[in-house]
């Protein structure tokens, strides 16, 4: 069941796949009906989840489950990650590589390989101030709060 992503409670959990590029206007509008539709009818055991979803600065998909009535089991997870890997077919873009570092350089939104993030530390080009996403949250509460940080509040803190 598709609800609102701001009426899922603070303890849902919380799915975020960053792209390698930016959308464009009509793949975002695109993407948004294809999530909609997706969490209309995604289920676990045949219960209906309760589920939303945003998409932050036209490249990171976030998918939160409110739990509290039924709880993503495996074959709804595996559901879930058949449908972002059929979105990175269709977009050409890459999804669900977690060897990836996104982070703010000004307003722009920075996408490198975690060795360039990791030789640009060495080089002093980030530093334990610049803001990183820290796609590792699991909640919703945890995204609100500790999804954009410095680098030196993430598990980021070790290359800078």
């Amino acid at each position: 069941m598709l609800v609102t992503f701001n009426e899922l409670p603070d303890h849902s959990r919380i799915w975020i796949y960053q792209s390698n590029r930016s959308f464009t206007e009509a793949e975002l509008r695109n993407i948004e009906e294809s999530l909609s539709e997706f969490l209309k009818q995604w289920t676990a055991h045949g219960s209906d989840l309760h589920a939303g979803f945003e998409i932050k600065y036209n490249r990171f998909i976030v998918i939160g489950l409110d739990q509290t009535n039924a709880s993503a089991s495996g074959c709804s997870i595996d559901a879930s990650v058949h449908f972002i890997q059929t979105l990175e077919q269709q977009f050409q873009v890459e999804l669900m590589d977690r060897m990836n570092v996104s982070f703010k350089q000004g307003e722009y939104v920075a996408y490198k390989p975690l060795t360039d993030f990791k030789k640009m530390a060495k080089d002093k080009a980030v530093s334990a101030n610049t803001i990183v996403f820290n796609n590792l949250v699991a909640t919703k509460q945890e995204y609100l709060e500790n999804w954009e940080v410095p680098a030196s509040e993430s598990w980021h803190s070790r290359f800078v």
